[in-house]
C-alpha cells in the first residue's frame, strides 16, 4: 500500500516516473526486509510456543497480515484521503511504535497449559469477525458512497475489533497464573521408592556398563535425531530433496497467485465487468487471502491430529488452485467472481503451510532462515508468470496505435488472451 500512494505522490509531485519507480524499488525492498524481520520473530516464537497447534497459530498471525491491507486502505479512506504524505507518515510511525512497544512480549515462555487450544479458538473468533466486517465494510463503501461520518463509525467500530485480542490474551494470562495442581505435603516429603531387584553394586574393575549403555543411546538418538531432518541448518536442508520440493510448489503456487491479483482488473474489463465489479475483486482479495492464511492453518491442524499428513493439505490447495484458474481461463458470466476467490484462498494457505511444514520437517532452531529461504520463490514465481510469460503473450498480441492490450478483448484462435495466458499459468 505504502508504494503505490509514494509512487504516485512522487509523480503528482512532477517527479519523473522512472525516478518515482526506482525509489518504489527500493522503498519496496526496504519494508519487505523488515517485513519479514517481524515475520520471523512472531512466527518462531509462536510455533515454539504452541508447538502442538502450530498450524492454528501460524495461520492466525498471517491472516492479520493479509487482512492488513484491507485495514490499511480504511485507514487511507478515513483519516488520509486526499493527503498521501500524512499517510505516508501514519506508516512510518505507527509500526515503529508498535513494534518498539511490544517486542519485550515477544518471546519464548516454554509453557503449555491446556487451555491453549481454547484461547487459540478465541483468537481464530476474532479474526473471522474482523475479516467479515470488512468485507460487509468494502461492499458497501464500492456499491453505495458512505458519507464521511459513516466512514468515521465504521472505522471506529474496527478499531473495537482489532483491539478484542488483547482481552483474549489477558484472559489468557490470569488464566496461566492460577495454579493447576495443588501441592501435597506428602508429595515433598516422600522417599524414593526402593527397586524391585535391589541396588546395582559394580565389581572393581568391571567397565561402566551404564556409562556405555548410557554414550550408545545418546549416539543413537543423535544418529535418529540427524535421520529426520530435526533442527537441520540451511546449507543442510538445501542438500535434501524435500527442500526443492518445496521451493518448486512455493513457485507455482505463489507465483500465479500473484500474477492473478496483477491481472485480474485487465481480465475483468476484457470480459466486460463494470468498474465498481472490478474494484470490489481487487479489493475483496485481501478477505480471501485471510480465509486461506487463518483456515489452512487451522484446517490443517485438526487433520494432522486426525493422522493426516500436513503436505498432504498442501497438495489439496495447490490443486484446487488449478482448478480456480482454469475457471477464470473458461470466461463464462461470473467466472472472475468464483475463481477470484478460490485462487485467493489457495494463494494464501500456502503462506500459513510453508512455514509449519518447514517447522516439522527441518526443525524450529533455524527455522526462520529455512522458511525465509523458501519464500524467495514468490517473486520467483511472479517473474516467471507475470512478466516472462504472460508478459510476453501481451506484448507479443498487442495491438493497436499504442502496442497496447488494456482492456481489449483479443483473440488468437478464438481465445480470449487473458484466458490464453491463465491457460499457460495453470499448467
Amino acid at each position: 500500500m505504502l508504494r503505490w500512494v509514494f509512487l504516485d505522490m512522487g509523480i503528482r509531485g512532477g517527479v519523473n516516473p522512472a525516478a518515482a519507480g526506482a525509489v518504489d524499488v527500493l522503498v519496496h525492498a526496504g519494508g519487505s526486509s523488515c517485513a519479514n524481520i517481524f515475520q520471523y520473530g512472531n512466527v518462531v516464537s509462536g510455533v515454539e510456543n504452541f508447538h502442538r497447534f502450530g498450524g492454528t497459530i501460524v495461520g492466525i498471525m498471517k491472516g492479520f497480515l493479509g487482512l492488513s491491507g484491507a485495514i490499511l486502505i480504511q485507514v487511507y479512506d478515513t483519516l488520509c484521503e486526499g493527503d498521501p504524505t500524512a499517510y505516508i507518515l501514519i506508516l512510518a510511525i505507527t509500526p515503529t511504535l508498535t513494534s518498539l512497544l511490544l517486542m519485550p512480549l515477544v518471546k519464548i515462555y516454554g509453557t503449555t497449559t491446556v487451555d491453549d487450544k481454547k484461547h487459540l479458538n478465541g483468537f481464530s473468533s476474532s479474526a473471522l469477525v474482523v475479516a467479515a466486517y470488512l468485507m460487509v465494510v468494502i461492499i458497501l463503501d464500492n456499491v453505495f458512497t458512505l458519507p464521511s461520518w459513516t466512514r468515521i463509525i465504521t472505522f471506529m467500530f474496527l478499531l473495537l475489533l482489532l483491539a478484542s485480542p488483547f482481552g483474549i490474551a489477558a484472559k489468557a494470562h490470569k488464566d496461566s497464573e492460577r495454579p493447576s495442581i495443588e501441592t501435597s505435603p506428602l508429595m515433598d516429603d516422600s522417599e524414593p521408592m526402593p527397586t524391585k531387584y535391589g541396588e546395582y553394586h559394580q565389581i572393581p574393575g568391571e567397565p561402566d556398563r551404564f556409562k556405555e549403555v548410557a554414550s550408545s543411546s545418546n549416539e543413537n538418538l543423535s544418529n535418529d535425531h540427524l535421520e529426520d531432518g530435526i533442527d537441520m541448518n540451511l546449507s543442510r536442508a538445501m542438500l535434501t530433496v524435500n527442500f526443492w520440493l518445496l521451493f518448486v510448489a512455493m513457485i507455482c503456487g505463489m507465483g500465479s497467485g500473484l500474477a492473478t491479483i496483477n491481472n485480474i482488473s485487465q481480465i475483468g474489463q476484457s470480459l466486460g465487468y463494470s468498474t465498481i465489479e472490478r474494484s470490489s475483486l481487487v479489493a475483496l482479495w485481501s478477505i480471501w487471502n485471510f480465509l486461506g492464511r487463518f483456515g489452512a492453518g487451522f484446517l490443517s491442524d485438526i487433520m494432522l491430529h486426525k493422522g493426516w499428513a500436513r503436505p498432504l493439505f498442501m497438495v489439496i490447495t495447490l490443486a484446487t488452485l488449478t482448478f480456480g484458474h482454469l475457471i477464470v481461463a473458461s470466461g463464462f458470466p461470473g467466472n472472475l467472481y468464483i475463481g477470484s476467490v478460490m485462487v485467493g484462498i489457495c494463494y494464501g494457505s500456502q503462506w500459513s503451510l510453508m512455514p509449519t511444514i518447514t517447522s516439522e520437517i527441518f526443525g524450529v532452531r533455524h527455522m526462520g532462515t529455512i522458511f525465509n529461504t523458501i519464500a524467495i520463490a514468490s517473486p520467483i514465481g511472479s517473474y516467471i508468470f507475470s512478466v516472462r510469460i504472460i508478459g510476453y503473450i501481451y506484448d507479443k498480441m498487442a495491438t493497436g496505435e499504442d502496442n497496447s492490450c488494456y482492456g481489449t478483448l483479443l483473440t488468437l484462435m478464438g481465445d480470449n488472451i487473458n484466458g490464453k495466458q491463465y491457460k499457460v499459468v495453470q499448467v
